[in-house]
């Protein structure tokens, strides 16, 4: 498979951050002799004062994007997609820890804004291709079908949030960034004179970036009432001051003490119980996704493996059954502390490197 990318010519919009990444893209693309078009999304009001350190989007990194494309010499856009950011992205954020879960806003923003609307706008512009500053790859076989594939860099591959791309979309995607790590991308920063090389990365959260999601929910409505802390047998041995602040496989913080280390084991929103466990109990040796999206499905006896997080190794996958957009991965290798609400993705083909599809944790 060869890598997928806009030849010397042809017109390619960049989705840009403003921070080193998307800007390297840029770079690379212009460098190659591409037609190269900045665009970046205004998604959401950011406080004007020092404390929000670290995320994207912000009036410093819109302009960083504007000046990095100034120096290229190409045009830059802002789009305010603010309204559908708060209705796409950090409304449902708010509704799924509300209920228990726990929420990966990463994706929704790839899926709805980045690789729908913004990849229609492409069109509108007359631009066959589409690139971000992503550290995942974009293939294409002999026979012109195109694949995910992870980043080269195993510290920074981003093709967990990626799984929800159509494949309509992957065939008009383009990752320069993809084959190379995060030191190459900085080297070539420096190479290529863009001025935000040594920019540091934003967080995983970017509306979030001092990550204090429980205080984020509760100042947009989504804290619930107290309730109680509960042993799987149902004994009360404390309380709780809302489900909102609680993932699976949460230990620091539950506010009980025990001769053992609880974690949290399930989050019960409807009676508003938080469920603790000793450490063994989390284990998961079958899980269920909903709404999942194919990119390719596996091959007959094709190994595969599943990620029911992103900072996690993958696990061993046993049997795939799919019914409708639901599928159930029984695992040939138990995965700790799978939180419904999280991606799970899956991988195979060489050297299990290539995405499947995947969906959210049911």
């Amino acid at each position: 498979m060869q890598p997928q990318l806009p030849q010397p010519g042809e017109r390619v919009i960049v989705a840009m951050s403003g921070g080193v990444d998307s800007s390297v893209a840029a770079a690379l693309l212009h460098e190659r002799g591409c037609e190269v078009i900045g665009i970046t999304l205004s998604l959401y009001d950011a406080p004007s004062d020092d404390s929000f350190d670290g995320g994207c989007c912000t009036p410093e990194d819109i302009a960083d994007a504007r000046r990095v494309c100034s120096d290229l010499g190409v045009p830059h856009y802002v789009l305010n997609y603010r309204d559908d950011f708060n209705r796409s992205v950090i409304q449902p954020f708010v509704s799924a820890y509300r209920a228990g879960r726990t929420p990966n806003p990463c994706v929704l923003c790839n899926n709805v804004l980045k690789f729908d609307r913004l990849l229609h706008r492409a069109g509108e512009l007359e631009a066959r291709w589409l690139a971000t500053g992503h550290y995942a790859q974009a293939m294409r076989d002999d026979a012109g079908d195109s694949h995910l594939l992870k980043g080269l860099d195993p510290g920074k591959d981003q093709s967990y949030f990626l799984y929800g791309i159509t494949s309509e979309a992957l065939s008009r995607l383009c990752f320069p960034l993809g084959g190379m790590t995060k030191t190459e991308a900085r080297d070539a920063a420096r190479r290529l004179g863009v001025r935000t090389e040594s920019k540091p990365d934003s967080q995983d959260v970017c509306f979030i970036p001092d990550g204090r999601t429980a205080d984020f929910v509760a100042s947009h409505g989504g804290a619930g009432e107290g309730g109680d802390i509960v042993l799987e047998d149902g004994t009360a041995i404390g309380r709780h001051d809302g489900v909102h602040g609680f993932t699976i496989g949460q230990r620091k913080g539950i506010g009980v003490a025990a001769p053992e280390p609880l974690y949290v084991s399930r989050i019960d929103a409807a009676r508003r119980r938080l469920v603790v466990a000793t450490a063994d109990r989390l284990d998961a040796t079958a899980i269920e996704a909903a709404d999942w999206n194919w990119l390719r499905r596996p091959a007959p006896g094709e190994p595969t493996a599943a990620r029911p997080r992103y900072r996690c190794k993958p696990a061993s996958v046993a049997r795939v059954h799919a019914e409708g957009d639901v599928v159930r991965l029984e695992l040939a290798e138990p995965v700790r502390a799978a939180a419904p609400g999280q991606a799970l993705v899956l991988y195979g083909g060489a050297d299990l490197g290539e995405v499947l599809g995947g969906g959210t944790i049911a």
